[in-house]
């Protein structure tokens, strides 16, 4: 390889909850550099979610949340001898991190609800209880790598 792997990004973490997660998570939520209303709409999304689970802390049901939307493995794409095999690859940490963070902002952005917090809300709750669109995004992944498995010996 002749370029240096770049260097990681200290990311700070998030002033309410001190942690690194919320603010990789309000980050990828951000658009258009509205960082402040990024935050605004995660903190109330966690206040309704503190209101239906009263007895769990909202930070834990959100990283419980993404942990069930997280894939362990996805399809890759591979041409050999002029067909096209979908082949299992197991995902590296930081990029399972990144891909359950999107498909549950993806997911949120996608319900029928009035604002971006409930949406988020219902999503992350949704996903808490391992239902919900996200969710049902990482199954189907995994059901495809498991279908897929016969075609597992062409890894890259």
């Amino acid at each position: 390889m002749r370029k240096q792997k770049p260097k990681k990004r200290i990311i700070l973490p998030d002033p309410k909850f001190n942690d690194v997660l919320v603010t990789k998570f309000v980050n990828n939520m951000m658009v258009q550099g509205k960082k402040n209303t990024s935050y605004r709409i995660f903190y109330d999304a966690m206040e309704i979610v503190t209101e239906k689970f009263k007895d769990d802390n909202a930070v834990e049901v959100f990283k419980k949340a993404l942990a069930n939307v997280t894939p362990g493995v996805e399809v890759k794409s591979r041409r050999i001898g002029g067909a096209t095999f979908q082949i299992p690859t197991e995902i590296y940490p930081s990029r399972k991190e990144s891909i359950g963070i999107k498909s549950l902002i993806g997911a949120a952005r996608k319900r029928h609800e009035k604002s971006m917090a409930q949406k988020l809300a219902g999503e992350i709750m949704s996903a808490y209880k391992e239902e919900g669109t996200a969710y049902k995004k990482k199954e189907d992944t995994h059901r495809m790598a498991e279908a897929n498995k016969a075609f597992s010996h062409f890894r890259f």
